[in-house]
């Protein structure tokens, strides 16, 4: 009876922690987790894969970088081609000013999302490596939660 007690008092506590909403996401591209937080707690961390040229601050289309710096989720696309989807508003105003000045195209359509339609399955394979053309790409079981824990106009700070 004992263990039953454990176990459902287990499972309750997971359930709980699941569905508090964050305030902040954090990435940190060098320890490839994404973590959700709430005030000075962490909720949850997840292991991410990057774009294929993950080192510095994205600053062209093209260029596989992930941005680094202070952004916002702006929408969520529940029909993207990559399971679930959550838009940053990279490129900002300054990334803009950037690339007027050295006259090329910052890039845009930056997301964290799940994996391409129809290769979940693969995730145990392919979130292993860097893949993406500058987004954050995790598992469909943790973009499930990531989605169910931010909302829209959330900051997300992505560290070198």
């Amino acid at each position: 009876m004992k263990s039953a007690v454990f176990i459902f008092m287990f499972f309750l506590s997971s359930v709980c922690i699941a569905s508090e909403k964050a305030d902040l996401v954090m990435v940190d591209k060098t320890k490839k987790v994404l973590i959700l937080k709430s005030g000075d707690k962490i909720l949850d961390e997840f292991h991410i894969s990057l774009g294929g040229n993950p080192k510095g601050h994205k600053e062209r289309e093209g260029d596989e970088k992930t941005p680094e710096g202070d952004y916002i989720l702006d929408y969520k696309n529940a029909n993207s081609k990559y399971y679930k989807s959550i838009h940053i508003s990279y490129p900002n105003e300054e990334d803009i000013r950037k690339a007027r000045e050295g006259d090329y195209d910052p890039g845009g359509d930056i997301m964290i999302h799940g994996q391409r339609n129809g290769f979940g399955w693969l995730s145990f394979l392919i979130q292993k490596f860097n893949w993406t053309d500058g987004c954050i790409a995790v598992s469909n079981k943790d973009m499930d939660v990531i989605w169910e824990a931010v909302d829209i106009g959330m900051p997300i700070v992505i560290l070198p």
